[in-house]
């Protein structure tokens, strides 16, 4: 265990290793950071071989004259260098050939590349940089750590209620409060810990335009947030503002289903700007489905409990956090289009259990409408009447 595979073939190690089947080195110092990788690459001919193995590689011509690479269980014996073809691709690729050619040239630029290249393959999974620890954080905060400035107010007691009343009183509905404070905290990956509500970027590109978020809808309720964040006396954030906004709705559906319910509300999230965003990067955070909000690209070919299920765990739920999720959500109106596919009520915007009582009704039998299955409809167990067709 830890200490790979038994090798029974020679010595079992350094010549007589057994490899993925690529042999050999890249450089005549293969154990030594220096320029050698691309002076071989660029200034050798190279064709392609096979390795002991059997594997295709390339190895200098022998009009190269090239350096050799000392064996791994002979430090005086020699062996030829070789290259995979995606390392001969940097050469032949006109496109990677002048970035093998810039490096080359300037070692310097090659160094500082490659160190921030790596420290963003190892830290991206880390997330926003206030999240490191320790004395060699960089003081530099890079593009793609999804930079977000901190906040310097504090709402008391008293302002948050008087930011609820605003709230309530500016014609936005349930639906529309529910709906925008999901789409902001939805985008959280737990796999990375980007995307969610912290830095208010559904208000930004590109996540103002996704399909998902009804951009237009959207547009409407971010404009009347953010009037209530300039007619309030104090100061708040659009990102507190948005999640306040989903709370207050939230309080608000469960006051018109009868019960009295309060909502935790933590502040301090800070608004990042559109030049603190990477839209390319962020991009890739655009959902393929939330069936949390009936949404999936008609394109895909993945069934939708799979997606709804890897969507719940990036957002690290639980089984009856997403199951309780989902149902709310359904009854307060969320989907992505407006639209009645599983909602199951016919009081929306009330936080009422009526999504599980008719989806577990055993009045109710449910059969698929086509061979895909992507959606279902709900008859009367005796008289086959229609009672739902809904996804």
């Amino acid at each position: 265990m830890g200490m790979g595979w038994k090798n029974s073939f020679g010595t079992g190690v350094l010549d007589d290793v057994i490899t993925s089947g690529i042999e050999g080195a890249w450089t005549p110092n293969p154990t030594q950071w220096d320029h050698d990788y691309f002076d071989v690459l660029l200034n050798y001919d190279w064709e392609l071989t096979k390795s002991p193995a059997g594997a295709h590689q390339w190895t200098p011509t022998a009009a190269s004259n090239a350096r050799m690479a000392p064996k791994a269980g002979d430090p005086n014996g020699k062996q030829a260098l070789m290259m995979t073809t995606a390392d001969i691709a940097l050469k032949t690729d006109p496109e990677y050939l002048k970035i093998s050619q810039r490096f080359h040239k300037d070692h310097k630029a090659f160094e500082e590349a490659f160190s921030r290249a790596w420290y963003k393959l190892t830290h991206r999974d880390m997330g926003p940089k206030d999240r490191y620890l320790g004395p060699e954080v960089p003081k530099e905060e890079l593009l793609w750590q999804d930079p977000i400035p901190k906040v310097s107010y504090h709402l008391s007691d008293g302002d948050i209620e008087s930011l609820k009343n605003m709230i309530l009183n500016s014609g936005l509905t349930v639906s529309q409060l529910v709906t925008t404070a999901w789409a902001s905290a939805s985008t959280y990956r737990g796999s990375d810990k980007r995307g969610g509500a912290n830095g208010g970027r559904l208000r930004l590109e590109p996540q103002r335009s996704w399909k998902v978020n009804n951009p237009d809808e959207l547009n409407r309720v971010l404009n009347i947030l953010e009037g209530i964040q300039k007619d309030f006396s104090g100061t708040i954030s659009m990102a507190d503002l948005i999640v306040l906004g989903g709370v207050t709705a939230v309080e608000e559906a469960a006051r018109k289903a009868g019960y009295s319910v309060k909502v935790p509300f933590t502040q301090g999230r800070g608004d990042a700007s559109q030049e603190q965003t990477d839209i390319e990067s962020f991009g890739y955070l655009e959902p393929l489905a939330d069936g949390f909000r009936n949404y999936i690209q008609t394109d895909l070919d993945i069934a939708a409990e799979d997606l709804l299920i890897d969507r719940a765990n990036l957002l690290t739920l639980s089984v009856p956090e997403m199951t309780v999720l989902l149902g709310g959500l359904r009854v307060l109106g969320a989907n992505y289009d407006g639209s009645r596919h599983g909602v199951f009520t016919e009081t929306i915007g009330s936080l009422t259990n009526d999504f599980f009582i008719n989806v577990l009704d055993l009045s109710i039998t449910w059969k698929a409408a086509n061979t895909e299955e992507k959606e279902f409809i709900g008859r009367n167990r005796k008289t086959g009447a229609m009672t739902f067709s809904r996804n």
